[in-house]
């Protein structure tokens, strides 16, 4: 399958973030377009794409338009998710750098489609500080140009937009996490019901979208729903942008219609292993997606596809693992992260994450146990399906799909003390134990 460029079009354009560049390439033309049509006209267009959100969960984004109520007593909010905060994950922080105005313009067109309040907000992760600065300046670019503010192009749709600036959490990448930020309170998950599309920001319906998802929508406008559906398959529709990291000669960001075979991606694509090593794992959607093997990864890269095969396209946040790499080391090191990143709030995941991580400490220190790896897969199925939002089942992916399909290689770390002999010298000297 041969690359495309249709999301990234812009990017490599001189000064690809100027207004004036933009609309020189097509730009705001769909929204001239979409706001001579009928709001509920465009949720049905976006329905008919059979666009999935590129955030992580993959659900239909015309449905989801759709469940915000009418008439509803308080004001309608629509909220950008730029948190980004899956590791593994930077394609949602190539087009807010390179290309900020394809995402203003998909959010007027949401905006309009779902009767939004006059103001909404771009929640971007508080390390995303150049991206930030180049939003705000697109943002007064938009204004001085008549595409933000009040009775935007003669239409009596007033429309604007914040940026707000997270502290750097990883559970505001969850919805009601976020809704709970751009309040100004913790990061917290809200319990649901109700749904943010009821009860979202400041109690009003609040639909919430990705950049990548919202940079779909102008697309789909100019060129309708039958040409988007004609790049993907039946509900894997569209472009699609994904995240290559870890061990490939060429990692990057790569935008094919959806559904590119993951071992074309690997091999032909992004130049293969890295050293000409062997293949080990590959973790397909984000640091929360569990492992495949390297007989597992022949396979396209969609929603369905890859939860056929018992993981998750996630945010297609592709790491790429060879054979010099320790599972146990890597899974200990993303049972770190989660358990850092949990907010406390849920006893399951507060608890559960730190055991997991505090497990494979002592394994990876040479002071495992026989039973510890079934202890892990049982400790998993007390977090799993029990916490508050999806983080437990988030830290869970990785270990679990770890104890499955590498189960010798935590043997070997408890019985022998150390790791695989072709893994121990890449080990941290801080990590070391006798044995190495």
């Amino acid at each position: 399958m041969d690359p495309i460029k249709i999301l990234t079009a812009n990017i490599d354009k001189p000064n690809s973030t100027s207004i004036d560049v933009y609309i020189d390439g097509g730009g705001y033309k769909a929204v001239a377009t979409a706001l001579k049509m009928k709001p509920e006209e465009v949720t049905q267009l976006v329905k008919d794409s059979e666009m999935r959100g590129r955030g992580g969960a993959g659900f239909p984004t015309g449905m989801k338009w759709g469940f915000v109520p009418k008439n509803a007593p308080k004001p309608t909010w629509l909220l950008c998710n730029a948190d980004e905060s899956e590791p593994g994950t930077f394609k949602d922080r190539v087009l807010m750098e390179k290309d900020p105005h394809l995402l203003i313009e998909g959010m007027i067109i949401a905006g309009y489609a779902i009767g939004s309040n006059p103001m909404s907000y771009i929640y971007i992760r508080g390390e995303f500080y150049f991206g930030a600065m180049v939003l705000e300046k697109a943002l007064d670019e938009a204004r001085s140009k008549g595409y933000l503010g009040k009775n935007i192009l003669g239409s009596g749709f007033d429309f604007d937009i914040t940026v707000a600036r997270g502290a750097g959490a990883y559970i505001c990448g969850e919805e009601t996490g976020l809704i709970e930020s751009v309040e100004g309170h913790r990061g917290q998950p809200r319990v649901k019901p109700p749904f943010p599309a009821i009860i979202g920001v400041f109690g009003g319906p609040t639909v919430v979208n990705n950049v990548e998802t919202l940079a779909c929508v102008p697309l789909i406008v100019n060129n309708g729903a039958d040409w988007f559906k004609s790049f993907g398959s039946p509900k894997n529709t569209g472009p699609k942008l994904y995240c290559v990291s870890g061990s490939v000669r060429k990692p990057g960001v790569y935008e094919f219609p959806m559904g590119i075979n993951l071992k074309e991606l690997i091999y032909d694509h992004c130049g293969g292993i890295l050293g000409d090593r062997k293949l080990k794992a590959v973790i397909p959607g984000g640091a929360s997606a569990p492992m495949l093997t390297p007989d597992e990864i022949d396979l396209p890269l969609n929603f369905d596809a890859v939860q056929k095969a018992g993981s998750m396209l996630g945010s297609a946040g592709i790491i790429v693992l060879d054979d010099s790499v320790c599972i146990v080391d890597a899974v200990w090191r993303l049972a770190k992260f989660f358990a850092h990143e949990s907010c406390g709030q849920c006893t399951p995941c507060r608890e559960g994450t730190n055991w997991l991580e505090s497990v494979l400490d002592r394994i990876e220190r040479g002071n495992g146990r026989p039973q510890d790896a079934d202890l892990l897969l049982s400790m998993s199925d007390n977090i799993g399906g029990k916490s508050l939002c999806a983080l437990g089942d988030a830290a869970i992916g990785p270990v679990i799909s770890s104890v499955n399909k590498f189960r010798d290689e935590y043997l070997h770390h408890i019985e022998h003390k150390s790791c695989l002999p072709e893994t121990v010298r890449y080990r941290r000297l801080d990590r070391a134990v006798t044995a190495h």
